[in-house]
């Protein structure tokens, strides 16, 4: 059985949180106030499940939070995972979101474990600006430091994902663009969406992918360059050809038709969608002695209600059950 659901969607990448604790508070994110609300599962649990995904054909596996290096078992974990083999006999992709904030000194450990891509969640390439954002000082080193390891671990390309509130850091625009062209890595700027614990979003906030080209062509114009459809970005080089730039634009220009996705969150729910409502218990199926057997035809069940699309910015929207901390990015 390959995972469909019923709009004809083949679900191929699974992200999976491994906490809800993270070392930094971006005010984007976390109110500064909550820490971690929901239990850890054993690594080992985490590696069946991803197991038993594998079987019904996801090919790409992301390791999310919180922030995944706090994770003890994290090494052995990943290296278990590339011992894995997709329905084709592959080794599936795996890649990390992480704040980098750890980086430099795992790097090299992730990539000899078997880990293939690393991104990098930085929304700000100036250092007070930086800790303003994460509320964490002396960040910024350690994130530039963290992205130079894992290049020189060969961990790319190294992609570095950047949110954009009005006001707030879109002066940063034309920085990152700079900052792709220097230090060799693709940045990706993402519309702001409604999943902050703050709950503070609203459509004036969000910086359009439309308004992202027209500033960053003030730097220097950007041409597109073709991206499979189930791509979360759409991709963009420097008309020179001189680094990568991407746009992540659920708000203004949404993806949902294509989506491939699943996640699992840290005390083992199945999400569908980013903007669930509802979330479908695997770890109890687990605690109750459940076969693999089992959790496939339940996973499979729980794909095939997967949304049609999120409703953000309509009259009705209701938020998703979680925040993106408790979710996994």
């Amino acid at each position: 059985m390959l995972l469909t659901d019923k709009f004809g969607r083949r679900i191929t990448d699974l992200r999976i949180s491994i906490t809800d604790r993270c070392n930094y508070k971006c005010v984007y994110c976390r109110s500064g106030k909550d820490g971690p609300q929901f239990p850890e599962m054993p690594i080992a649990d985490y590696l069946r499940i991803a197991r038993v995904f594998v079987g019904l054909g996801i090919t790409k596996i992301r390791l999310t939070g919180g922030e995944p290096l706090l994770r003890n078992g994290l090494l052995e974990m990943v290296q278990e995972l590339a011992r894995t083999r997709t329905l084709d006999g592959a080794r599936p992709d795996i890649a990390i979101t992480t704040n980098g904030h750890l980086l430099q000194d795992l790097a090299q450990s992730l990539a000899d474990a078997g880990l293939s891509r690393v991104t990098v969640s930085m929304d700000a390439v100036d250092p007070l600006r930086f800790a303003r954002i994460t509320r964490v000082p002396n960040g910024y080193e350690r994130v530039l430091a963290g992205l130079r390891a894992a290049q020189r671990a060969g961990l790319n390309p190294v992609k570095v994902n950047c949110v954009l509130l009005r006001g707030f850091n879109d002066d940063q625009i034309a920085a990152f663009g700079r900052f792709a062209r220097e230090e060799g890595v693709v940045v990706r700027f993402i519309e702001f969406m409604p999943l902050e614990e703050g709950r503070v979003w609203s459509p004036e906030i969000v910086v359009t992918l439309d308004e992202i080209l027209q500033r960053m062509a003030e730097f220097m114009p950007l041409r597109e360059v073709p991206h499979a459809e189930s791509e979360t970005a759409r991709r963009y080089a420097f008309e020179d050809g001189g680094g990568e730039i991407g746009i992540v634009a659920p708000v203004s220009r949404p993806f949902c038709g294509h989506c491939s996705r699943v996640r699992i969150t840290s005390d083992g729910k199945i999400r569908t969608c980013l903007f669930s409502v509802r979330e479908h218990d695997l770890a109890r199926l687990m605690k109750a002695g459940a076969s693999d057997e089992e959790l496939a035809d339940f996973i499979g069940d729980v794909v095939n209600q997967k949304e049609a699309r999120h409703h953000i910015g309509e009259p009705g929207f209701v938020p998703a059950s979680r925040t993106m901390v408790h979710i996994g990015g």
